[in-house]
């Protein structure tokens, strides 16, 4: 399969890159300074670009079978971008036709989990708001996917470990994993690979965690 990737110098955009690689996909990687991006390998292609201009990041999707993003903010200082960047990366999908797009955004801004326990509850609410700015940006940028006539999939992760793959996690389409707290960068890079094909969560949210 062809993709491109959005998003590829963070951590859940490296791992997808390394994995689908790995898995034998041709991948464009999309970043703004190639000097920060160190993976290599057969198949895969580096592509410069500013971000937001949707004429810029035309070539980048052209062709492309589907469109991973793992754009999003670093800080609460960033939030915006988000729903900024994802709404040039849908511009340019559209002009070029291609209709698979599969986003990373986080666990507060979907459902919460059916019979999520007190102390799941009472954490939630914490981080929810320290971060409003960035969930708000997350669920503009959501609200602009669902606006969109992509074949749109949503992951959302609660709080992300930088540990290796295990492939042992759950999804949930339309809701999330009851208790579950963590997950590796790694694990979200496959469970968004293993979605590509997924007609199931088209169009959906799905919330992932160990």
């Amino acid at each position: 399969m062809r993709i491109t990737v959005f998003g590829a110098t963070g951590g859940i955009g490296r791992e997808i890159v390394r994995q689908a690689l790995a898995a034998g996909h041709q991948v464009t990687a999309v970043v703004r300074d190639p000097a920060r991006f160190t993976v290599t390998g057969a198949g895969l292609e580096v592509f410069r670009a500013d971000l937001v201009d949707p004429g810029a990041l035309r070539p980048s999707v052209a062709g492309r079978d589907a469109v991973l993003s793992g754009l999003g903010a670093r800080s609460r200082r960033d939030a915006g971008v988000a729903t900024r960047l994802t709404r040039a990366v849908l511009d340019a999908m559209a002009a070029e036709n291609v209709g698979r797009l599969l986003v990373v955004s986080a666990a507060p801004v979907g459902p919460a989990p059916e019979g999520d326990g007190l102390l799941d509850r009472a954490v939630r609410g914490v981080v929810s708001a320290v971060l409003k700015d960035v969930y708000a940006d997350l669920a503009a940028m959501e609200a602009e996917l669902a606006r969109s006539a992509t074949d749109w999939t949503v992951v959302r992760p609660p709080r992300l470990l930088d540990k290796p793959l295990t492939g042992a996690y759950r999804t949930v389409v339309g809701g999330f994993p009851r208790g579950g707290r963590f997950i590796a960068r790694a694990d979200v890079a496959h469970a968004m690979l293993a979605m590509l094909d997924d007609r199931g969560t088209v169009k959906q949210g799905v919330g992932v965690a160990y």
